[in-house]
């Protein structure tokens, strides 16, 4: 082989090596929708995200539970893939695209927090998380049901993940006309917010991400919510799962120093690998 053709068959090696190298799961924004912008100080989580941070700085495969109703399984979706759990797990993937990162799907249409208690030894504790997404709150509220009353099932989910060290992000409900139409949707919005900040555990606010939508960028509903008034559409989840991404990377990443300590980029030196998602459970 002469050295022309040495030369070109390198530069095609090296070609086919930064195609396998790109995040292989990656959501490009939907084509002819509003572009998404989550403001940081919007999503930012008050905690850090201690136990993935540790995987992150280690290199090693980190597990996300997302637990909730028919917004996490996806309702409203034109596929299971442009479900939030799945567009999340491609943003992620994008950010750290050395990372192995798998994403479990655990929302059941029509559940409230009882519900979900029931099934969270076999659908949360069992898959040993590293980090539980728990949305939570919207059909209790649009069933006029007390979610004060739930405090204690909450904390006994919560003292169940903790028990395994996995981190939490409580989600609250959507900005939805069937959620505000409720006289008890900022109550329900200040509960979850007051019990994340009781429990030490992060707060996605999605209620105050989706009305900065409308009343800061002017969609209107019928731009990131189906006909129902109530459940995301493609969009509305890809800019949830964008805003939820740039909350974890964030706060996953966050220099935590202790006394002597150096501060480590939090980034994996792991081979390249797609994203994993594990479908809703069966409802």
């Amino acid at each position: 082989m002469d050295l022309a053709s040495r030369a070109l068959h390198r530069l095609a090696a090296l070609f086919v090596f930064v195609l396998l190298a790109l995040p292989l799961s990656a959501h490009a924004e939907p084509q002819g929708t509003p572009p998404c912008n989550p403001p940081q100080d919007l999503v930012r989580l008050s905690t850090p995200l201690k136990q993935v941070a540790r995987k992150l700085a280690n290199g090693d495969p980190i597990t996300i539970v997302a637990l909730g109703s028919s917004s996490t399984a996806g309702a409203g979706a034109s596929s299971s893939t442009a479900s939030y759990p799945s567009q999340l797990a491609a943003e992620l993937q994008r950010r750290f695209p050395k990372q192995s990162i798998t994403m479990i799907n655990r929302g059941v249409n029509g559940e409230e927090v009882p519900d979900m208690l029931k099934r969270f030894d076999t659908a949360v504790v069992a898959s040993k998380p590293d980090l539980l997404l728990w949305q939570l709150g919207t059909n209790s509220l649009i069933r006029d049901h007390a979610m004060e009353n739930r405090g204690a099932s909450i904390r006994e989910g919560l003292d169940k993940v903790r028990a395994i060290g996995a981190d939490v992000v409580l989600i609250d409900p959507q900005f939805a006309p069937k959620v505000i139409a409720k006289p008890q949707a900022g109550q329900m919005v200040d509960f979850i917010a007051a019990t994340a900040q009781k429990e030490n555990v992060g707060l996605f606010r999605r209620f105050a991400a989706m009305q900065r939508w409308t009343e800061v960028d002017h969609l209107p509903f019928s731009s990131f919510l189906i006909a129902d008034g109530l459940h995301l559409n493609d969009w509305g989840y890809y800019c949830m799962a964008k805003g939820l991404a740039l909350a974890i990377a964030d706060a996953a990443t966050r220099p935590v120093m202790a006394a002597g300590a150096t501060a480590r980029p939090m980034m994996s030196s792991l081979p390249v690998v797609a994203a994993k998602v594990t479908a809703p459970a069966p409802h």
